[in-house]
């Protein structure tokens, strides 16, 4: 039982936390974020929940990985890195702000490299969980970039 509560306690707080990021992003994403200057190269709208929810599930797995084996180092990081993620949908979205999310979106890769680096030493499962997220939040970064470089109109002060 306290192997499913390392991976299923993890698991279910990151697909709680962007449940909640994607409710407080709704009303932007369909009245701002259509207006936006985008990148060609951005995906489908469609695409965007199902790449967050397998993501979200790796990220639960991978501190599931490490709580189930009684390795609580990397948890506060995790829990950090997730806050900063709900963020990052608040300061772009909510507040409209490309150049928050921008730096907010810097700030997580960093966060998410660092828990990648320190896992790989205590558990390399852990570490390639979460690897997709880095190569998503670096694409991710790119985009935010973009768009605060080509929409100087809609940048909030």
């Amino acid at each position: 039982m306290r192997k499913f509560l390392a991976y299923t306690v993890p698991t279910i707080l990151a697909l709680a936390i962007g449940a909640l990021g994607s409710y407080i992003q709704s009303p932007s994403i369909t009245v701002w974020y259509p207006t936006l200057v985008k990148s060609s190269i951005t995906p489908p709208a469609m695409l965007f929940p199902i790449a967050w929810t397998i993501l979200y599930i790796l990220m639960g797995i991978s501190l599931g990985a490490m709580v189930a084996k009684g390795d609580m180092s990397l948890v506060r990081l995790w829990l950090v890195q997730l806050l900063v993620n709900f963020l990052w949908s608040v300061g772009f979205f909510a507040l409209r702000s490309p150049l928050l999310g921008l730096i907010i979106i810097l700030i997580l890769d960093v966060l998410v490299f660092t828990y990648i680096i320190y896992a790989f030493s205590g558990n390399r499962v852990s570490a390639w969980l979460f690897v997709p997220y880095l190569i998503w939040l670096l694409f991710a970064t790119y985009l935010t970039g973009y768009i605060y470089i080509h929409n100087p109109a809609k940048i909030l002060p």
